[in-house]
């Protein structure tokens, strides 16, 4: 989210000695969409904003093309991944889309609202993703899927991050620089 360049000026005194990094999402480059998906969340150009102004403050920023729906976001991947190497992001990651528990029959609603059109494609790709269903939670398969559809998302970004340039270098965290506060017992 946007709202995270509020921070700038305590993340990258921490990114200075490797005490932070930042993640931003982005799931659409497409304004609309982007709107009716998460209408209360920052708009894509916002986000390529704070990826932008996170960079040029010198801290490590990557992007999260996430969720990726299959048959509405996916063919997105490498236009986000291109945007966000331009704006200053140094790594990627992506989350095919998961519907547990009582955000399935959301989305289905979500679907029938704002793309009717697509609602039956995009749900049985995400059921070809996820052996059947629309949800996976096993630890090993539910943060990429499994079947002809996970292995199309993988070779996908795979493919643009190294277009782009994104995760050519490991970023380790440092908790050299972190010490334990004094008695906590003393606030109070």
């Amino acid at each position: 989210n946007h709202l995270v360049t509020r921070d700038v000026d305590l993340i990258a005194p921490m990114a200075e000695i490797k005490a932070a990094l930042v993640m931003v999402s982005v799931t659409t480059l497409d304004e609309k969409l982007g709107a009716d998906l998460e209408p209360r969340t920052s708009r894509p150009r916002a986000r390529l904003k704070a990826i932008e102004t996170l960079a040029k403050a010198g801290v490590r920023v990557g992007v999260n093309v996430a969720p990726v729906i299959p048959g509405l976001t996916d063919h997105e991947m490498p236009g986000i991944l291109k945007a966000a190497s331009e704006a200053g992001a140094v790594f990627a990651g992506y989350t095919p889309v998961r519907l547990p528990l009582a955000v399935s029959p959301l989305f289905s609603e979500w679907l029938e609202v704002h793309r009717p059109e697509r609602k039956e494609k995009v749900l049985s790709l995400i059921r070809q993703m996820r052996g059947g269903k629309l949800n996976e939670a096993e630890f090993g398969s539910r943060m990429r899927g499994e079947g002809p559809i996970a292995e199309h998302l993988n070779r996908m970004f795979h493919l643009y991050v190294r277009k782009h340039g994104l995760n050519e270098m490991d970023f380790d965290l440092s908790t050299e620089s972190f010490c334990r506060p004094g008695d906590q017992m003393s606030f109070f």
